[in-house]
């Protein structure tokens, strides 16, 4: 029996070069946006590479749990501080949401 061949038949390429890989190292892709009058960077992450670290929604204020996929984003003029976790919905939603949300009194701290 041959042992089984995951790569196609045709010549040439042998796949993607590395230059055409956008994923960055966490596993999901980069692009650049316009929000607010700015250019803002945004690199989507991947479920099974956010590990390590809980982080807080700027657009719900709840907690992105760690190995739960999301968006960082930040502006393009600034420093690795000013990169902000955002749920996948909430960055959608920026535009339609109000500038500070405040939680109610019953909702949940976590």
């Amino acid at each position: 029996m041959s042992p089984r061949r995951n790569r196609p038949n045709g010549t040439g390429s042998s796949g993607p070069s590395a230059e055409d890989d956008r994923s960055g190292r966490y596993g999901g892709w980069q692009s650049t946006e316009s929000w607010r009058g700015e250019e803002w960077s945004v690199r989507h992450v991947a479920g099974a590479s956010a590990h390590g670290k809980a982080y807080r929604c700027p657009g719900c204020d709840q907690l992105i749990p760690d190995g739960v996929p999301h968006v960082v984003a930040w502006p393009e003029h600034a420093g690795v501080d000013d990169r902000r976790h955002w749920h996948k919905a909430c960055w959608n939603a920026k535009d339609r949401r109000t500038t500070r949300v405040q939680r109610s009194r019953n909702a949940p701290k976590f």
